[in-house]
Order: C-alpha cells, then sequence, then structure tokens
C-alpha cells in the first residue's frame, strides 16, 4: 500500500495492508521476547537486540501512524506522559521553552515543577493570541514551542501554521499536542510543526483499555535522536501486548472519531442557549472563539470534545455543575477521553488549585452510544440539578 497515494481511511483500516508472509495472517503476531540472537560473529543482521528499544511489537502500529501523519518516523511510548516529557527532557538545562496556559493539566504540572527544577525555563502563555507568543519567543534562546489544539477543558485554538512560521523564525521548534483532532481531522506536520504527540490512550486506542502514547517527526534530526535515546535509556517504552491493542484500535479511528463529532456537533447546538446551560464550549459553534481557525485546519469534523458550563442553581453554579455529573446514567464519571462509552467530568476538582477551568464547567468526552440518549440523559441531568 502506498501512503502516499491511499486515503487516510483505508490506511487505518487495513494497517497499511500488512500481511504476516509466513502464515498469511492479516492480524500481526504479539511478539513476547525480551532480547534477541546475536550472530555467530558478534553482530545483530536482524536490527534487533532488546526489545525496549527494538520490539517488532512496534513496527506496524509506528507504520501506520507514521503514515497517517505524514511524517518521518514515529515511536511509541508507554504513556503519554512519557511521550510528551520525552521532547522537552531531550533539551539542555537553561533553554527557553513556551507551552500554553491552557492545556493538559499533568504536563502543565511537570513542567512548572519537574521541569523547571531540572534547570528547563519555562514560560506558559496563551496560545490562541498569536501576539503572545510572538512576545514570548527569544531568537537563538527558545528551543521548543508546545501546542496542544484543541486545548484541554476550554477547547482554544491555536493557528499551527501561523504558529510555525514565528517559531521557525525565531530558531526554535515546534511540537504539537494533536490528542484531541486525531490525524483524522488535522496533521499537524503538514502544517509545519516539526513533531506531534498524540496520548494514545484516548482516542487512537479508542477502547479505555491501554495506556500509551506517541510521537511522530517530520525530520530525523539532532533532536530527535535524542528523542529516541530517551526512550531506550529511561525505558519508557510500551509493551507488546499493548503494542497490539493499539494497532487493534486505530483499524476504527475514522470511524469512532466520525461518530464523536457528529454526535458532539449536536450536543453542541442543542445545549447552545440552554436555560440550564451558561455556556458551551465546542470548536464547531460559529460563535466559539477559534472557530474560524478549527475550520481551517480541522478537515471533517471538530473533535469529540466540548464543555458546558452549567448555570447557577440556588447554591451556585459550582453545586450545580457537580450535582450534573451526579445524575447522569449513561455518562461515566470517569478521567479520560476518546473512547466508545461517553465520559463526563468536573475538571476544576481534579485539577485543584491554579486550575484555568472555570467551577461551573463539566467536560464531555462525547462517546460512540446514540445521541439523542446522550441529550437525554444530560436533560435529565440538567433538570434534576436544579428542582
Amino acid at each position: 500500500m502506498d501512503p502516499k497515494h491511499t486515503r487516510p481511511e483505508t490506511i487505518a483500516a487495513q494497517a497499511l495492508g500488512w500481511i504476516d508472509e509466513r502464515t498469511r495472517a492479516i492480524t500481526p503476531p504479539l511478539h513476547v521476547s525480551s532480547t534477541y540472537l546475536r550472530d555467530a560473529d558478534n553482530q545483530y543482521r536482524s536490527g534487533r537486540v532488546y526489545a525496549r528499544a527494538d520490539n517488532p511489537a512496534f513496527d506496524q502500529a509506528e507504520a501506520v501512524l507514521t503514515a497517517l501523519e505524514g511524517g518521518q518516523q514515529t515511536l511509541l511510548f508507554a504513556s503519554g506522559m512519557a511521550a510528551a516529557t520525552a521532547v522537552f527532557q531531550a533539551l539542555a538545562p537553561g533553554d527557553h521553552v513556551i507551552a500554553p496556559k491552557v492545556m493538559y493539566w499533568s504536563l502543565r504540572n511537570w513542567l512548572t515543577t519537574f521541569a523547571t527544577a531540572w534547570g528547563l525555563e519555562v514560560e506558559l502563555v496563551d496560545m490562541s493570541a498569536a501576539q503572545a507568543l510572538q512576545a514570548a519567543l527569544r531568537p537563538g534562546r527558545t528551543r521548543l514551542v508546545w501546542v496542544e489544539t484543541p486545548a484541554n477543558p476550554l477547547w482554544t485554538l491555536t493557528d499551527i501554521a501561523a504558529t510555525a512560521q514565528a517559531v521557525h523564525a525565531a530558531g526554535a521548534l515546534l511540537a504539537v499536542d494533536s490528542t484531541v483532532a486525531t490525524p483524522m481531522l488535522t496533521q499537524p506536520l503538514a502544517l509545519g510543526a516539526d513533531i506531534v504527540m498524540h496520548a494514545a490512550t484516548k482516542y487512537l486506542n479508542g477502547h479505555s483499555d491501554l495506556i500509551a502514547g506517541t510521537l511522530t517527526t517530520r525530520a530525523d534530526n539532532e533532536h530527535w535522536q535524542r528523542v529516541r535515546k530517551l526512550r531506550a535509556q529511561l525505558g519508557g517504552t510500551l509493551g507488546s501486548f499493548e503494542a497490539w491493542l493499539l494497532l487493534r484500535g486505530m483499524r476504527t479511528l475514522h470511524l469512532r472519531v466520525r461518530a464523536a463529532c457528529d454526535s458532539a456537533q449536536r450536543i453542541a447546538e442543542h445545549f447552545q442557549g440552554h436555560a440550564r446551560v451558561a455556556e458551551v464550549l465546542y470548536p464547531g459553534l460559529r460563535g466559539f472563539g477559534g472557530h474560524d481557525i478549527a475550520a481551517r485546519q480541522m478537515k471533517g469534523g471538530f473533535g469529540g470534545m466540548l464543555s458546558l458550563r452549567v448555570a447557577a442553581g440556588a447554591q451556585g453554579g459550582e453545586a450545580a455543575a457537580v450535582a450534573v455529573a451526579a445524575n447522569t446514567r449513561l455518562w461515566k464519571r470517569a478521567t479520560s477521553l476518546g473512547g466508545t462509552e461517553s465520559l463526563i467530568e468536573h475538571r476544576a476538582s481534579v485539577e485543584g488549585a491554579g486550575t484555568p477551568a472555570p467551577a461551573d464547567l463539566l467536560r464531555l468526552s462525547v462517546g460512540i452510544e446514540h445521541v439523542d440518549d446522550l441529550i437525554a440523559d444530560l436533560e435529565q441531568a440538567l433538570l434534576r440539578a436544579h428542582a
């Protein structure tokens, strides 16, 4: 299969059309060996030494994601955090890095605690404002800019192409967390990014049954070589069965993302202007800040994530929001996103002090259930919370 002349849906569904030449199996086998035989002359002509870096279970999943992202190479990691932190750990103490004020909370915490203590100079900016990024860039000193778009949990948008131009002019690299968009909606590398990261636990796998992360690069440069070495040396690699599960999940990525996008759009439109909802945050709404950017760089939908700010009840907006989550029957109160089941979460409670999430905000991860059932469940929960 030639990825350059094959549509993403076909690449995903057939996993690049791979066939096991020995058995003619269309699903890859599990490779569980931790080590590989050295040749009699002490060489490793197989190219495999130790499974921490050379596991054949990684090959197909990495190849599929490289094709979907239009990149040069992909690396699998044990988690999204392992993948994301490797990008920063490949830098040197004293390097200046820029990241968004609104982003995945665990990575933000890591950047402002461990990474800062280790010696990186971390600056958080409003990445949706081009002038804020431009003011923060230090040509010759800024080494990396991290972008998350749409950004969790407010779903703010960053113009990847414009950001890449500014970042590269300053001599820095641009890395994009595209977990929410997935390669089915956005290809950051084609828009100028240098690295794209996915918390593969979410949409890429899509079944809430593994933890994984990925990085895909546009070029095999010096920074990427350091990332490769870090993965092997620190050991943040995926297990064989988890790699197999990830490939299994990616085969239905296009179907799940399309279904989630369609339902999220319906839900957002239904609750926009609702008497018990103060605000709907979703890139697919025309009145949403950043909608025009989303329309340019998200093709085929606006994602399966949205947030509702619940109108204040007798005890206030936070109490009403928590009560809505407590009263849902189909929406599951759980942390994560991108699975087949719909999830609801009061993010301010999870993130704690310093969170950018308003106290009245509920984050919704739309699954693949019937959208009318999901709407009806939210309606009855809102009604009961405001009773």
